[in-house]
């Protein structure tokens, strides 16, 4: 099966933490945290559509006012999640600025902060420079976003201040087998596209147009290839303790690639519980509770860039399985 979702570290294991997300067949992206974003291209941020923050320290959201920059004259819907406190640290930052000469652009943007019992969603738009308004609240268990073909779940972890983590599930993979395709004598084209969104979304009573002649979807279901889809775990700056633990355990079950911070080594323990970071023993140890496939190490400390196999050593013996940067 081909993966749907493309991902790697933006700014490597060193770097301000950013993870963007490719939906290769929806020309979208998905953004996790918002660190130095600076070498995505305007057109890359424009594709995104969804940003989770972690939390607003400054290398997790610095990147907030160069994807403001990029999106001013967009006019497909922005949203933001974070946690307590996320709408007033966005309006912080918008009025910051002078917005006397934008009530024409486009923008829409849409903030989401989750506190572990509900979602409050505030809206800020360039038509009213960037006024907080329409602020409601709804229960929620951590859902954070849902459509047809993904979902993104969020738990509150402990670094001091409330901070995020985050699961990416695909719904279904779904795929064409072409030699199927090819014995029906159809043609590859766009209508793939809509055929496979209406599988997904059990939708196969219908029919679909191809090249001009009507087909009923149920006896096209032949050349669909469909598989669980992909889970991605996203998490960074939490301090050791049996509650962060068991929240991300819990979260990232079963993840077929898990982000995790390993700050510090195991040797800095000491520091590790004074700043809220993990260690890169206790990053394999969730890996391996959690039973997830691939352990991908992220927001390590500079002081180990020398050393940066001793950290990946460190992390493995505790997993017992795939590690990498």
């Amino acid at each position: 099966m081909k993966p749907t979702f493309h991902h790697k570290l933006l700014n490597g294991p060193f770097g301000d933490p950013c993870l963007p997300v490719r939906i290769i067949r929806e020309q979208r992206c998905l953004l996790f945290d918002l660190g130095d974003i600076r070498s995505l291209s305007a057109s890359a941020l424009n594709r995104v559509t969804d940003v989770f923050v972690t939390h607003t320290h400054i290398d997790h959201f610095i990147g907030f006012d160069s994807l403001l920059r990029a999106s001013l004259r967009r006019t497909a819907p922005l949203t933001i999640y974070g946690p307590s406190g996320i709408i007033r640290n966005v309006q912080g930052r918008l009025s910051g600025y002078a917005w006397n000469l934008i009530e024409h652009y486009p923008l829409a943007l849409t903030v989401v902060e989750y506190n572990g019992r509900s979602l409050t969603r505030a809206l800020f738009s360039a038509e009213d420079r960037f006024r907080k308004k329409a602020v409601a609240t709804i229960a929620s268990d951590g859902r954070l976003l849902e459509d047809p073909s993904l979902t993104v779940t969020a738990a509150v972890l402990d670094h001091g201040i409330p901070c995020l983590a985050y699961a990416l599930q695909e719904k279904l993979q779904v795929n064409i087998d072409k030699d199927r395709l090819l014995k029906k004598n159809l043609s590859v084209g766009p209508w793939l596209t809509l055929f496979k969104k209406q599988v997904r979304e059990g939708r196969t009573r219908g029919s679909i147009l191809i090249d001009g002649k009507r087909y009923r979807t149920q006896s096209l279901l032949d050349i669909i290839r469909t598989a669980k889809g992909q889970k991605i775990c996203y998490a960074t700056d939490l301090g050791i303790s049996k509650k962060n633990s068991e929240r991300l355990r819990a979260l990232a079950d079963h993840a077929d690639v898990f982000y995790c911070e390993a700050y510090f080594m195991e040797k800095d323990r000491g520091l590790s519980l004074e700043r809220g970071h993990l260690t890169a023993r206790e990053c394999g140890r969730i890996a391996r509770m959690a039973q997830v496939k691939k352990l991908v190490l992220m927001h390590v400390s500079p002081r180990y860039y020398q050393t940066a196999e001793e950290v990946l050593r460190e992390a493995r013996e505790a997993f017992d399985s795939e590690v990498s940067y």
